[in-house]
């Protein structure tokens, strides 16, 4: 009789450990009712972007329409000219220098064609090559190098950063590189210098021309 009404003290030491069990669950579930997600895409966020029902995460965070990195104080978003000058002078180097390995590779074999494969005939390609290699490295180093200061000096004097700009530096580099030829020369080497800077200022700006173009 005692048993059936007191119970074994193991039953009761299990029953108050669920009983513990579950006060401690209490404390990290919700006292609230539960809801499906599909109870809950159909309530209203007022003030609120819908959440993912995936991930349950705001999508505003995962989207991001502006840049991802914190500029300084009073700096550019677009890098300027004295920026890309280093790029520019260094891209054109190498330029140069694969152009004239080719143009050298090209003459050694075209000049030594009657002689049969030997030292001295790859060592004369070779001259070739490296001749040539520095000699459009340092040409179209030295063209960068005009542009870039050029380009550098108007964007200052003008307070802009605009087309304008790439002309007239593109201009001003092919009169003083075709300088020491006169004033025709000079002349010459202004025009050459215009339609180039005047092409790359149009290539550049051709999808918003063609926008433009399409909408009138």
């Amino acid at each position: 009789m005692d048993s059936d009404s007191g119970g074994s003290p193991s039953s009761q030491g299990s029953s108050s450990m669920a009983g513990g069990g579950g006060g401690f669950g209490g404390l990290f579930r919700s006292s609230g009712p539960g809801y499906s997600n599909s109870e809950l895409a159909g309530v209203p966020l007022t003030g609120m972007s819908p959440l993912s029902p995936y991930l349950n995460v705001d999508p505003r965070y995962l989207t991001q329409d502006a840049d991802e990195f914190i500029l300084p104080t009073g700096a550019n978003k677009t890098r300027g000219r004295f920026e890309l000058a280093f790029f520019t002078i260094g891209s054109c180097c190498m330029t140069g220098a694969l152009f004239g390995a080719i143009n050298g590779l090209r003459m050694g074999l075209s000049e030594t064609k009657n002689m049969a494969w030997s030292k001295p005939r790859n060592v004369q390609v070779l001259n070739l090559v490296t001749r040539q290699s520095a000699t459009w490295a340092n040409t179209l180093g030295s063209l960068a190098l005009l542009y870039s200061v050029f380009g550098v000096v108007v964007e200052k004097a003008r307070g802009a950063e605009d087309d304008l700009n790439t002309v007239a530096a593109g201009t001003m580099t092919g009169m003083l590189y075709k300088s020491p030829g006169g004033v025709r020369g000079a002349v010459r080497g202004g025009v050459v210098g215009l339609v180039l800077s005047g092409l790359y200022a149009l290539y550049n700006n051709w999808d918003h021309l063609k926008g433009s173009h399409t909408r009138y």
